[in-house]
């Protein structure tokens, strides 16, 4: 289960214990069991510092206490501090990633479920699409959504999500599909042929949307089993 450590302290020296941070990270290189560090300042108290960290478990986050060179940066760090840091361990009972999760609607309701216009909810007003394949680079909502039209008509394609990486508001997605060429597509007519395929897409989110995103598909691939180009 998911441990995460909440460490409260009040302090004068924020920049200072920012730099001590540093320090930590490089001291623990290769041999800290942490995933995840946050360091954030309460801006009605500017003297009031919070560190959230994220373990694997609560035995690796032993592990890394345990750790010669926590133990020296933790006692440089209340140091630091306007008395003894207080501590808060904490068993993760959820943990949504929430770009994650609008961004696997996109490939569900729009891509598999065959619902172009499902993407109006999801994407924001101003969301623009980068993809090579398509007539520009850079198109709007709209524009991406008749070109899109097109193919997903011609492949009725099935999408899916192998991994998904979320930092920040930036989501990457390594996906697969499957289809077959029933419709004209690019100026070719139906062949029948049953296609497959790779795909990676990185999305940037605001707001609880897709704002913009950029996608590579074999598109090579593709042409060769349709028979446009040689193997």
């Amino acid at each position: 289960m998911t441990f995460v450590q909440v460490i409260d302290c009040k302090t004068s020296r924020a920049d200072e214990l920012n730099r001590l941070m540093d320090s930590w990270v490089e001291a623990t290189r290769g041999k800290r069991t942490a995933t995840h560090s946050i360091v954030g300042r309460d801006r009605a108290d500017s003297t009031h510092v919070v560190e959230i960290v994220e373990f694997p478990s609560y035995e690796e986050a032993m592990k890394n206490s345990n750790l010669p060179e926590t133990d020296r940066i933790f006692r440089e760090m209340v140091a630091l501090c306007d008395g003894e840091p207080s501590f808060t361990d904490l068993d993760v009972m959820r943990d949504e990633q929430l770009n994650k999760v609008v961004v696997r609607s996109f490939f569900e309701d729009v891509i598999n479920a065959g619902n172009v216009d499902a993407a109006d909810a999801i994407c924001t007003a101003d969301y623009r699409e980068h993809d090579p394949s398509l007539s520009s680079s850079d198109v709007g909502l709209e524009q991406a959504k008749a070109e899109n039209r097109e193919t997903m008509a011609a492949f009725e394609p099935q999408a899916t999500v192998e991994s998904m990486v979320a930092e920040g508001d930036m989501v990457c997605v390594r996906a697969s599909f499957k289809g077959r060429h029933v419709a004209a597509y690019q100026g070719m007519e139906a062949t029948s042929r049953e296609v497959s395929g790779t795909a990676h897409a990185t999305f940037r989110c605001a707001g609880g949307k897709i704002a913009e995103s950029w996608w590579n598909f074999d598109d090579l691939g593709l042409l060769k089993q349709l028979g446009v180009v040689e193997a």
